[in-house]
């Protein structure tokens, strides 16, 4: 079943209007940003469709009011070389949710009972963006799936199913709950809190981190619910910061981080 939100696997169409890679003189102060979903269409179930465009929108909306040039993306149909041209434009990323990730990219049990519709060629296309934009310290923001997929990509692997983490609610499968953000981290600088109300969907989580990484947010059963890397500008959350219901800044404040590291990047190191 889906890794986030719901249980559900769906179609959608994530690239109408499509913003293309953005020229520099394009871009302005503020940046460029890369939105990376999963697929456009193949999928399932029209429900969890729908759900996705609108989480991804509004993560485009949270972007553009930052005055970020979003570009928008799907890994399926972009393949490795394309993620790959647009990641070379890009000053930030942010990946999206979605399906399990394919378990065979972690070793995980491809029989698994609970398992839901999967996208091989997009999470490999993921997989190499994710090491990329690590590799040259791209700063890059996971959500839910996002944040698993970037676990994978640097080694770890994942909890392929938790009771309890979605809503039964067919209208609504986001579940409120609180999160615990561990004081001496950098996620917790990024959101100025250590205690969050959330709004979560999943039924997969990180289990063993990949290279690099730290969980440094939980629930109260203790499933990771917050990364970072020990080096590179990269925050994951699995929970649903862009979801109509959620409370507080956390996604304003993550584009925030992504477009500041960019910044400082760009003034170490400026673009030719």
């Amino acid at each position: 079943m889906a890794a986030c939100p719901g249980w559900h696997d769906g179609r959608m169409s994530l690239l109408s209007p499509r913003h293309d890679a953005a020229r520099p003189d394009e871009a302005g102060a503020a940046g460029r940003l890369l939105v990376v979903d999963v697929a456009d269409g193949g999928r399932d179930d029209p429900a969890f469709e729908a759900e996705l465009q609108r989480l991804t929108a509004s993560v485009v909306a949270a972007a553009e009011a930052l005055g970020l040039v979003v570009d928008r993306v799907a890994a399926a149909q972009a393949g490795d070389d394309e993620l790959g041209r647009r990641l070379a434009a890009a000053d930030a990323v942010v990946l999206t949710g979605g399906e399990d990730v394919d378990p065979s990219t972690y070793g995980g049990d491809v029989a698994e009972p609970h398992g839901g519709q999967t996208f091989p060629d997009a999470d490999r296309a993921q997989i190499a963006l994710v090491r990329a934009a690590v590799a040259a310290r791209t700063p890059l923001v996971g959500i839910c799936r996002g944040m698993q997929l970037v676990n994978v990509a640097l080694g770890g692997d994942l909890v392929q199913h938790l009771d309890g983490h979605v809503a039964a609610d067919v209208d609504d499968s986001m579940v409120d709950h609180v999160v615990s953000v561990a004081d001496d981290s950098s996620l917790a600088g990024v959101l100025g809190a250590t205690t969050l109300d959330v709004r979560s969907s999943h039924h997969q989580a990180v289990a063993r981190p990949g290279r690099g990484l730290r969980v440094v947010a939980w629930a109260a059963d203790g499933t990771a619910e917050a990364m970072e890397h020990e080096e590179a500008p990269l925050w994951c959350v699995q929970w649903h910061p862009e979801d109509a219901g959620s409370r507080g800044t956390v996604l304003t404040d993550l584009l925030v981080a992504a477009r500041d590291a960019a910044r400082a990047d760009r003034v170490r190191a400026p673009r030719a």
